[in-house]
């Protein structure tokens, strides 16, 4: 273990854990614990949405993959983060606000009925689950190599701090991480760009950089090498994050639609200057190091040879609070459908008593990504599978639920159960438990959107054909 980085998770650790106990005695309601009793401003708003959308794939995967792939790597979180927040500034924030619902369920069983909230919710656990399990994976890879801990060490761990946090002070306390994170995030990131810009100077220079392909790479500067594969996961991140609970839940955290709003279209200008920033750090670093295989996570690699005490101390805080952001996001959103959706609907004790639900249902969400993190060790696998879910899913019947004001039971529950359905057996698939041959994340993509959209209509058709007969 290496003492300093020690110190720095602890330092880390223990600010959340305060701020945790200190919004704990605000909680008296779900609304309080998973919405902040819809108070919040749009500059949280802003850094809510910002931290939550840029954790392990983005600090993590997405510079590995833009030293390996240039260019073109943009497409992989950078494209989907962008679209998806000025979609929902622009088009689905006033209908959203619209509503008086605290989750994604409340909104289905109004269009829909009670069995397709149900099922909605079933799914959206599953993807909060799998979300929360990435983040954990990359915890449990990261912190390894920096605090000399086993995976499975790493992975109780970090799970530990983030249940700790959580369960305690609810939505606040998440917020509060993303106000820490963020800033720190921006140091980190646009340090490391100075950093890797100030080695290349006696190097041949930054426009060297940008005019030399990395040896045994190709399209390494066209934005559309390998677009077949880049624009189906772009197309699975967007849907899935078009309809996440966790933009509906920031969205209702608000105070008013303006601040949504205000929240929304800075988080957008935000999220491009980090993923544009992501994608130089990794041309850069690729130049500098010769495109050479590296041993884990470039960041990792650089914080631990290249950084010194100073910006690697910076750059190991900054990814442990991105991931962690998520993470904790993921976990909250995650246990606010299990407490709403599942534990009020079953049980009086858990009316009459919502915070202790709301903290019950967070434990048990950490657990079960715990238990998928230790099984799926890879990371844009994990989220991959978790986008899989709601893209397939849910995107289909939530859209129309968000700009139709007519009921559908029918073309909700048909498009629900094809669609998720679907994307079920390809997760049981991956995990290995079943093995049906069906195609792999991002490939499974139009098959399982295409499922759920011949679902919906088919449902509409039916339930035409009732009328008329009536």
């Amino acid at each position: 273990m290496k003492t300093g980085f020690a110190a720095y998770f602890a330092a880390y650790v223990g600010l959340v854990l305060g701020a945790g106990l200190l919004f704990s005695r605000r909680m008296k309601s779900l609304a309080d614990f998973f919405l902040a009793a819809r108070e919040l401003p749009g500059g949280l708003v802003f850094l809510a949405l910002t931290s939550s959308w840029f954790g392990a794939t983005s600090i993590l995967v997405a510079t590995d993959r833009a030293y390996a792939d240039g260019l073109s790597s943009f497409w992989i979180m950078g494209v989907p983060a962008v679209t998806t927040i000025l979609f929902l500034a622009v088009f689905a924030a006033g209908p959203l606000r619209r509503f008086e619902a605290m989750s994604l369920p409340d909104l289905f069983e109004l269009r829909y009925g009670r069995l397709v909230r149900h099922l909605a919710a079933i799914l959206i656990i599953l993807y909060m689950v799998l979300l929360a399990a990435s983040q954990l994976v990359a915890l449990g890879r990261f912190l390894g190599t920096f605090l000399g801990l086993s995976y499975l060490g790493s992975l109780a761990v970090s799970m530990a701090v983030v249940l700790a946090y959580s369960a305690v002070g609810g939505l606040r306390s998440v917020v509060f991480t993303d106000a820490v994170k963020l800033p720190l995030l921006a140091v980190g990131v646009g340090g490391l760009a100075v950093f890797l810009a100030g080695r290349l100077a006696g190097a041949g220079g930054v426009a060297a950089a940008f005019a030399a392909v990395p040896a045994g790479t190709s399209g390494y500067f066209n934005v559309l090498h390998g677009a077949g594969e880049n624009i189906l996961i772009a197309l699975s991140f967007a849907a899935a994050w078009t309809i996440s609970p966790i933009a509906l839940q920031r969205i209702q955290a608000a105070r008013s639609l303006a601040a949504a709003r205000r929240g929304l279209f800075g988080a957008a200008g935000a999220l491009f200057c980090l993923y544009t920033a992501v994608v130089v750090i990794g041309i850069l670093a690729a130049r500098l190091f010769d495109g050479r295989p590296l041993s884990g996570p470039l960041v990792s690699e650089i914080i631990a040879a290249h950084a010194g005490p100073a910006l690697g101390g910076i750059l190991f805080v900054a990814v442990l609070g991105a991931v962690l952001s998520t993470m904790d996001t993921a976990v909250n959103t995650g246990a606010l459908s299990l407490a709403r959706d599942v534990f009020q609907q079953a049980s009086p004790l858990a009316r009459r008593k919502p915070v202790l639900a709301g903290r019950l249902a967070t434990v048990i969400v950490g657990v079960l990504a715990f238990a998928i993190a230790a099984r799926l060790q890879d990371i844009l696998k994990t989220i991959g599978l978790s986008s899989e879910i709601m893209a397939e899913g849910l995107f289909v019947p939530g859209i129309a639920m968000i700009f139709s004001t007519r009921r559908a039971p029918l073309a909700g529950l048909l498009s629900l159960v094809l669609g998720g359905g679907f994307a079920v057996l390809c997760f049981l698939g991956a995990t290995g438990l079943l093995s049906l041959g069906l195609p792999v994340w991002p490939r499974s993509l139009p098959w399982g959107m295409g499922l759920s959209l011949a679902g919906y209509f088919g449902g509409q058709v039916l339930t035409l054909n009732k009328n008329d007969q009536t």
